[in-house]
């Protein structure tokens, strides 16, 4: 034989012996099992549409903003796009099967809104960061009010065509994040900030990322009072939405602090959770952002309020906060309105290990607070932990992304912590891990590893890692 037949022949060997082998391991899962949670739980796994379909350029899809970003060179890492991705558009039957294998119950994916156009439950997201390049050259998208009427045309036609099969809707993921990395420091598409903070050519991170959110909060409101009007009763269906929560924990007892760390929360899930629960935005930002902070009318108030059956909560970390020694900048934007210093340690102890991604520490302690703070502050909503995961660096070897130990412990401790939550009274009826599998990764592209089953970017076959096998223990039910 000559080595490379070689070295193809124990890849082979020995991922079959790793799968054969840990299909039966007895793995710790730290006092977890599905019987642990209440009946009807739900877990699942999570994915987006463009992160994971491919087919980006064919079978009728338009582009989206993300496909004109991708195109300009030093936005995504190695200049990769999602043209092709993983190529979930042909091998989902594929990856359902995976799916109900590990013993998944549910698959949140999204629609991609360009595209217009499973033996497992659909959890259908409306919008995960692709608007239609088109509405954005035709009147900036989500800058212009007409976004409210096209997102709810949008959103109607799908209640329509698969509202038989789809009883759990979402309407935006993150807009949080839409917002502020889209208008306030621009990183994301479409681009648009103030030009002290970021490499723009358009915008004004004191107003745009306001006047974006609000758009998303109307859109958002208009959507759910169409599909409770026209389809809710005969569908026997619920509506949401997805929202980011990181939590921010002070980093002293000082108040100083702790009014930082409040703040930072108020500009964060309160930005959005606020309105949708008490029809206004929080106090803070009212009084900070003032005249820039876009107001709700007596009609939208009404519409606003109340506008979701099930809150779905994306958290992955926890960061300390801190009141900073230096005046505010005199540079308005969103991240500075906050005034909120943000570390990692305290007292030269990391606040958790890090993952690849920067911005993602494992803090376990973080989910429980998070949950609970949301029980605490906003009514108790019935909530779904719709993302939760960590990343390994996308150049690990083959065997090295395949044992993934780092993250088989991140997935048991943040579900401790979820479930000491709802011990202590949280409402919360579902899981979803982030992701089922190695996708396109935003700005990190191919370099960054989220996956449950790795993906061989070569020929895109798929290899469950030691986390899949661990959920899969993990969710097996007794009588089966």
């Amino acid at each position: 034989m000559k080595p490379l037949v070689i070295l193809l022949s124990f890849t082979f060997f020995s991922t079959t012996l790793y799968a054969n082998s840990h299909s039966q391991q007895h793995f710790d899962t730290g006092g977890l099992s599905r019987e642990s949670f209440p009946e009807g739980f739900l877990f699942g796994t999570a994915a987006s549409a463009y992160q994971v379909e491919g087919m980006a350029s064919e079978d009728g899809r338009g582009p989206s903003i993300w496909d004109a970003f991708v195109k300009t060179p030093g936005h995504i890492a190695n200049n990769e796009t999602g043209e092709v991705s993983i190529d979930q558009y042909h091998r989902y039957k594929e990856d359902v099967d995976l799916m109900q294998m590990l013993n998944f119950d549910a698959y949140r994916f999204s629609i991609s809104w360009s595209r217009i156009f499973p033996r497992i439950t659909p959890h259908a997201n409306l919008y995960h960061y692709d608007l239609p390049l088109a509405l954005q050259e035709k009147y900036l998208g989500l800058l212009d009010r007409q976004v409210i009427q096209d997102f709810a045309d949008y959103a109607e036609f799908c209640f329509k065509t698969f509202g038989d099969r789809v009883k759990t809707w979402m309407t935006f993921n993150e807009p949080r994040v839409v917002a502020a990395l889209g208008f306030d420091n621009g990183i994301n598409p479409p681009n648009r900030c103030s030009k002290k903070f970021g490499n723009c050519t358009d915008g004004n991170s004191a107003t745009e990322p306001y006047i974006a959110a609000h758009h998303l909060i109307l859109s958002h409101a208009e959507a759910v009072k169409r599909y409770r009007e026209k389809y809710q009763a005969k569908q026997n269906g619920r509506i949401g939405i997805f929202l980011d929560f990181v939590w921010y924990e002070p980093l002293t007892r000082s108040k100083a602090d702790n009014y930082a760390a409040q703040r930072a929360r108020d500009f964060h899930i309160g930005w959005f959770l606020h309105p949708l629960v008490y029809g206004k935005y929080p106090r803070t930002m009212q009084k900070i952002v003032r005249e820039r902070l876009p107001k709700f009318t007596k009609s939208e108030v009404e519409k606003v309020k109340n506008s979701f059956d099930v809150l779905c909560l994306n958290h992955y970390t926890s960061y300390y906060i801190y009141e900073p020694h230096q005046a505010p900048s005199n540079v308005t934007g969103y991240q500075q309105d906050w005034n909120a210093g943000f570390a990692y340690e305290r007292n030269g102890v990391p606040i958790g290990r890090r993952a690849h991604s920067e911005w993602l520490y494992e803090v376990p302690w973080g989910m429980y607070k998070a949950i609970t703070y949301v029980k605490k502050h906003y009514g108790s909503p019935n909530i779904i932990l719709s993302e939760n995961g960590m990343d390994d660096p996308g150049n690990l070897t083959f065997p090295e992304s395949l044992y993934d130990i780092n993250r088989v412990s991140f997935y048991r401790s943040y579900l401790k912590e979820l479930k000491r939550a709802m011990d202590d009274g949280a409402n919360v009826s579902g899981y979803f891990a982030w992701s089922i599998l190695d996708n396109f990764e935003w700005l990190l592209g191919y370099t960054s590893r989220f996956g449950l089953v790795y993906v061989d970017h070569n020929d895109l076959k798929r290899y469950p890692k030691l986390s899949a096998y661990w959920f899969k223990q993990m969710l097996e039910r007794k009588n089966s």
